[in-house]
């Protein structure tokens, strides 16, 4: 239900299942992540005061982005800050990723809408660099 994707040892994903529903809030990530993703499960009639947020200045260093796969199947190629290719996964309706660190790539393997929040402000190109791989002829699942 959740899976923690890891390369060289650096923390480069965490992906929800559509089916995870543990009870109450469930915070995925540290306190320092500059993305923070918590899944939040109240039963009818629960309530959750009213609030709101302090102006609280922050700098964030490098992007996190978090994908919410709300229609098809898209599959996720995970690569190491050298751009190598590591590994695969599948993500389907109802999904979430966090790309933490490293590089990633996607496939779309079925027709998809896909939702995606990440730290602003926009940055354009300067905030990523693309790159060409080549995929070997059997992925990584593992």
């Amino acid at each position: 239900m959740r899976e923690e994707i890891a390369i060289d040892g650096q923390l480069c994903a965490i992906i929800i299942r559509a089916a995870y529903d543990e009870p109450g809030i469930q915070f995925f990530t540290p306190h320092d992540f500059s993305q923070q993703l918590a899944s939040m499960s109240y039963p009818v009639g629960r309530t959750i005061p009213a609030h709101t947020h302090h102006p609280v200045r922050r700098e964030v260093f490098l992007t996190q982005e978090a994908l919410f796969i709300r229609r098809g199947k898209v599959r996720v190629d995970f690569y190491s800050q050298q751009q190598e290719y590591r590994q695969s996964r599948v993500l389907g309706a109802g999904d979430v990723i966090l790309l933490i660190a490293g590089g990633h790539g996607f496939e779309i393997l079925e027709d998809s809408n896909i939702l995606e929040v990440k730290q602003g402000p926009y940055a354009g190109e300067a905030d990523k660099t693309r790159f060409t791989t080549k995929l070997p002829d059997k992925l990584n699942y593992d």
